[in-house]
């Protein structure tokens, strides 16, 4: 992998974490379409860290209140009732399914999980899904109204994004809003509820980077600065564009770009694998 091959690596990344279109799916899609060598999932999960400075850098006061009000709360009872503590233990109680999951399957992931038919049926059917879910359901609850019930599923929808095609922001994002939530408040969640996937994800992978055909560290560090500007720019996108608007954008493009994969994988112009 090149220094230009990193940079556009790392803006689809930033992009598509959290655009409802699959960031995983893109990094897969786009080596076949290009010629490029596949980034691999250490690669992919390991840039995810300038995604990971994006919502930080983005949600600094809420993290940061969450976070003191969280640990505060161990030895002050009287703080156990706050919204921000609650918050803080929902995103961690949310996070517990994409671990299990993740370190069961983790020979998947990286290798069935990867088929390009996967992901051309996940960029569809998913997109079906985010675009009824938001149609259909009454848009009334926030995230004061999340129960542990509910953010454990919604971190099922999580995990689910470990299968390219899927999209984390888009199959959260998707759940909470079948679960009643504005689509602000679910987008909000399904940020939040990224960092600490996103930070053990990259911690795990990155004894692999280097290794092997593994990308070496500066051009990692290249795709991730690229990924943290780009993140940045689309969280702030969305989240203005989903305060005036529904989920038909992203359904189209989804359909449109698994469509054109499909075609692409008849006729022979990229292999599956």
């Amino acid at each position: 992998m090149n220094a230009w091959q990193a940079v556009v690596y790392g803006v689809v990344q930033g992009l598509t974490e959290f655009l409802p279109i699959s960031s995983s799916g893109h990094l897969r899609i786009l080596p076949s379409l290009a010629g490029w060598p596949d980034p691999g999932a250490s690669f992919t999960a390991v840039v995810q860290v300038g995604t990971l400075i994006a919502v930080v850098g983005y949600f600094a006061r809420d993290l940061w209140q969450i976070s003191r009000d969280t640990v505060a709360s161990l030895w002050q009872p009287q703080l156990r009732g706050a919204a921000t503590v609650r918050l803080g233990w929902f995103l961690l109680l949310g996070t517990i399914p994409i671990v299990i999951i993740g370190i069961t399957l983790r020979r998947e992931i990286a290798g069935p999980f990867r088929n390009l038919w996967v992901t051309a049926t996940m960029l569809i059917v998913v997109g079906v899904l985010l675009y009824a879910a938001d149609r259909w359901r009454p848009q009334q609850q926030t995230m004061a109204d999340l129960t542990p019930s509910r953010v454990v599923l919604l971190g099922f929808a999580q995990a689910a994004a470990l299968i390219p095609g899927v999209s984390r922001s888009g199959a959260t994002i998707a759940a909470g809003r079948a679960m009643g939530m504005t689509r602000e408040s679910a987008a909000r969640f399904s940020f939040l509820l990224s960092v600490p996937a996103i930070a053990g994800s990259a911690a795990f992978e990155a004894r692999s980077i280097g290794i092997g055909p593994s990308p070496q560290w500066p051009i990692v560090a290249l795709a991730t600065l690229a990924a943290f500007i780009s993140g940045y720019a689309a969280i702030a996108w969305l989240l203005r564009w989903l305060s005036r608007h529904g989920m038909l954008i992203f359904l189209l493009y989804r359909c449109a770009l698994g469509g054109l994969l499909i075609v692409l994988l008849v006729t022979g112009r990229v292999a599956a694998q």
